[in-house]
This record gives C-alpha cells, sequence and structure tokens, in this order.
C-alpha cells in the first residue's frame, strides 16, 4: 500500500543544505520558464514558429520539474518519507508523459531549423500555424500513450517483499528491483519503447542537422554560415544535455546500474528544466532584443 523513498542522501548534516541548494534551483527553473512563456507572449518579434516550441518546452520543463522537485524537497526535511502505491504511480505516470513529451519537442525544434535554414523560401508554408499545433498535438497523444505502456510494465507485477525505493522519486529500475514476479518481459517492452522514443527522436535530431550542415557548407557568405551555426548552437546544448543523460540512464542493461544513477537523475530531471531558459535565451540575440524592448516599456 505503499513505499518509502530513501532519498538523495541519508547524511542528516546534508540533508538542509541539499534542500537549500535544490530549492534554489526549483524557484530559477520556475521563474526561468514562466519568463520565457511571458517574454513569447508579449513580444511579436517572437511570434514565429521556433518560440511557439519553446514556448511548449518551457512549459513541459515547469510541469517536468514540478513532479519531483517538490516531493524531493519535502522528504529533505521530513522523517516520514513514505509514498502511497497511487501517488507512486501518478508521480511516475507524469515523470515518464514530460520526460518523453520534452524529447518529442526537441526534435520538432531540430525538425523547425532545418525547414528554416534549408528551405527558407519554403518555411512559412511548411512550418504553418495548423502544422505547429498538429505536431504538438501528436506529440502529447504519443507521449501519453507511452507514458500508460510504462507505467503498466513498472506497476503491473506484484509487490511482495521490501518497500524502499532506493531514489528520490519512483522512476522505473528502484521500482522494478521490488517486484516480486517476473519483470523480463516488462522491462523488455521498456527498452523498446524507449528505444523508440529516444532513438527516434535523435534520429530526426542527426538528419535534420546534418541536412543543416550540408547547406551551410555550401554558402558562400561566412556571416551566413556564422549565423546559421549561432541559431543552432543553443538548441544542439539542450539535446546534448537532456539525451546524453538519458542514455545513461535508460539504454543500458539492468545490472549495470549503479550509485551514478541518482546523479544522472538529478541532472535530467532537476538541473536540465532550470539549463533550458538561459541556454536558449543568453545565446539568442532575438530573445536579448525583446528582453531589452519589454525592459524599456516596463
Amino acid at each position: 500500500t505503499k513505499f518509502i523513498l530513501l532519498g538523495i542522501t541519508d547524511s542528516p548534516s546534508a540533508q538542509s543544505p541539499l534542500f537549500v541548494f535544490f530549492l534554489l534551483i526549483y524557484i530559477v527553473t520556475l521563474v526561468g520558464n514562466v519568463g520565457i512563456i511571458t517574454l513569447v507572449r508579449v513580444s511579436p518579434s517572437l511570434h514565429t514558429p521556433m518560440y511557439f516550441f519553446l514556448t511548449h518546452l518551457a512549459f513541459i520543463d515547469i510541469c517536468y520539474s514540478t513532479v519531483i522537485s517538490p516531493r524531493m524537497l519535502a522528504d529533505l526535511l521530513s522523517v516520514d518519507k513514505t509514498i502511497s502505491f497511487s501517488e507512486c504511480i501518478m508521480q511516475f505516470l507524469m515523470f515518464a508523459f514530460f520526460a518523453t513529451l520534452e524529447g518529442h519537442l526537441l526534435a520538432m525544434m531540430a525538425y523547425d531549423r532545418h525547414v528554416a535554414i534549408c528551405h527558407p523560401f519554403l518555411y512559412v508554408t511548411i512550418i504553418s500555424s495548423r502544422v505547429c499545433w498538429q505536431l504538438v498535438a501528436s506529440s502529447y497523444l504519443f507521449a501519453f500513450f507511452s507514458a500508460i505502456i510504462y507505467t503498466w510494465c513498472v506497476f503491473g507485477g506484484s509487490f511482495c517483499g521490501f518497500n524502499r525505493i532506493d531514489h528520490f522519486f519512483c522512476d522505473v529500475v528502484p521500482v522494478l528491483k521490488l517486484v516480486c514476479s517476473d519483470t523480463h518481459s516488462n522491462e523488455m517492452v521498456i527498452f523498446a519503447f524507449v528505444a523508440i522514443n529516444v532513438v527516434g527522436t535523435n534520429v530526426v535530431i542527426l538528419l535534420s542537422y546534418i541536412s543543416i550542415l550540408c547547406t551551410v557548407l555550401r554558402t558562400c557568405s561566412t556571416q551566413s554560415r556564422a549565423r546559421a551555426f549561432h541559431t543552432c548552437a543553443s538548441h544542439l546544448m539542450a539535446v546534448a544535455i537532456y539525451f546524453g543523460s538519458a542514455f545513461f540512464m535508460y539504454l543500458q542493461p539492468p545490472s549495470s546500474h549503479r550509485s551514478l544513477d541518482k546523479v544522472a537523475s538529478i541532472f535530467y530531471a532537476v538541473v536540465t528544466p532550470m539549463l533550458n531558459p538561459f541556454i536558449y535565451s543568453l545565446r539568442n540575440k532575438e530573445v536579448k532584443a525583446a528582453l531589452v524592448k519589454c525592459g524599456r516599456r516596463l
């Protein structure tokens, strides 16, 4: 009927400093992503498909972080770290949904950059407002379907032994370790869906950037090359941070999981949502220009 989350650390002296540290990260995550959404909404110059996708990414990062961080912060200061079976299922379902959705959004943003650089004259036709909504809606549906499959595979077995989860939230690997029944087929299904989502979105990103690279290298203007590379640099940085930690965590055999899993989980579940607004704003001239205009209005 319930689980006990062992958390990030069992050292009492480290819990208070970690609480302050992760609370600051969570506040910065909320302020940064809400700021991106607000800035795009109030700045007509940012009403383009690229920033439409960016607002959805910011919204997902807010939800994604909120699924994990408040519970983690409460457990750092609490003696009672129990979580009910139903709460654990809901936390994992929402986490899997938003994590999958973020990967699809990053793939869409790569495709958007591909069309903008490789087919600039057809950009408005190909990436229309209707197409943007269709892409986002299909991603939400597929991410929800994947999350249901993941949740059923993780929590569909028999729990009859230990109820201590050696993690700070209900994640795939630590929960599956507590299942008494055979989990081999469930693990294979999870691995297959993770591979479809992670590898599939990475193939889209890779092909998009190969096409962008070929197009940019054919252009004669050095200034055009620099502008194109600068436009793509922010997105590539976000992709590398997010998918790098996801590959490390989920695309390895269960026997290979070690204590570094918690570090990887902190990175993609807590730190990445905080970094995305800075990656897209500090390296983006359009966002900085819109921010200056809003500052002048205020």
